[in-house]
């Protein structure tokens, strides 16, 4: 059986068969419970699954990883809420000293098995703070899985497998694109591979990589490019770490040029990452540098300048056409 479902709907039930399946998963967070979260990713879970399962938590990011912590080494797999991304940071001294290291400090006695689940990127007209796109920063963190879907179907499947995970993943949800669109997502219980790209459009003089809400904005970028007589390719990571290597390179093999597409600051983004691994991996192969087109070198700005600051298919545009015309 088949919903059509926009992406929060889809994370709603995947939460919701993750608590019906499996009795180590709880939700907790700020107003994840009676209110059903700031988006209304929890709505009803706490009626459904009782408050000792989807646990409303005081506003304390520091404490709400910390309690996960705590629930993971214990045989639990918690799902903490942080409300939006760009709170995260008074956590960060709890998943990079605790939960990204369990394994290691206890040489595999103990694991931190959890999925911390956080609104991402710009778009909504949210105020300072609201708006943050800090992949970058968990990356580079050994110990983490860093996934970002960028459809319903995804959504729900990603999020199945990393509570299947036996170590803690960072799931980035881009929040612009929470109700842009809806398609069929599976009932029940199914899963989408973790550390696998998704070539979403097949091309053969560049391939673009892009994740969560760049994705549309990039097959976007890539009709425009057409009508210009160039045909891009078009591959969504998914993942963020580990990335998918494979993929990456063999569609650079292919084309020849390639292009990094990311709402976060450009300097030391992903996408540096992405391009020393072509670089290194299929640098024979390449016609052109590598392009990057990122959001600018500063602070995530307020409502009227939102739109300036995240690329938008123009951009991405300009973007292909200095690498095809170098």
């Amino acid at each position: 059986m088949m919903a059509k479902l926009n992406l929060i709907q889809a994370i709603t039930d995947g939460l919701r068969v993750a608590l019906r399946d499996d009795p180590r998963v709880l939700v907790l967070g700020e107003d994840v419970g009676v209110n059903g979260g700031v988006f209304r990713a929890t709505e009803g879970l706490q009626a459904e699954f009782g408050s000792d399962r989807v646990v409303d938590t005081p506003l304390a990011e520091a404490g709400i990883i910390g309690a996960s912590v705590g629930l993971a080494v214990n045989g639990m797999r918690p799902v903490p809420e942080l409300q939006f991304a760009g709170f995260i940071y008074p956590a960060v001294e709890q998943i990079v000293c605790h939960v990204s290291r369990v394994r290691m400090r206890s040489q595999g006695r103990f694991s931190c098995p959890m999925v911390i689940r956080a609104p991402y990127g710009g778009g909504i007209r949210a105020p300072e703070l609201h708006g943050d796109s800090p992949e970058a920063f968990f990356v580079h963190q050994p110990g983490l899985k860093v996934v970002c879907p960028s459809t319903p179907y995804d959504a729900k499947g990603l999020l199945l497998a990393a509570l299947e995970e036996g170590d803690p993943v960072i799931f980035f949800e881009p929040m612009r694109i929470y109700r842009a669109f809806k398609e069929e997502v599976p009932e029940g219980h199914y899963t989408v591979p973790i550390g696998k790209a998704s070539v979403v459009r097949e091309g053969t003089q560049l391939s673009l990589f892009a994740w969560g809400t760049m994705l549309r904005v990039s097959l976007e970028a890539a009709e425009l490019a057409k009508e210009q007589g160039w045909d891009v390719e078009v591959v969504d990571l998914r993942t963020l770490s580990p990335l998918d290597r494979d993929t990456i390179l063999s569609s650079v093999e292919k084309t020849g040029r390639a292009l990094v597409v990311h709402e976060a600051p450009k300097t030391a983004g992903l996408g540096a990452e992405i391009v020393a691994l072509i670089n290194e991996g299929a640098l024979l192969s390449l016609e052109a540098p590598v392009g990057r087109v990122g959001g600018y070198d500063a602070p995530q700005p307020l409502f009227s300048l939102e739109d300036l600051y995240a690329p938008d298919a123009k951009r991405i545009l300009h973007g292909i056409a200095g690498v095809m015309n170098f």
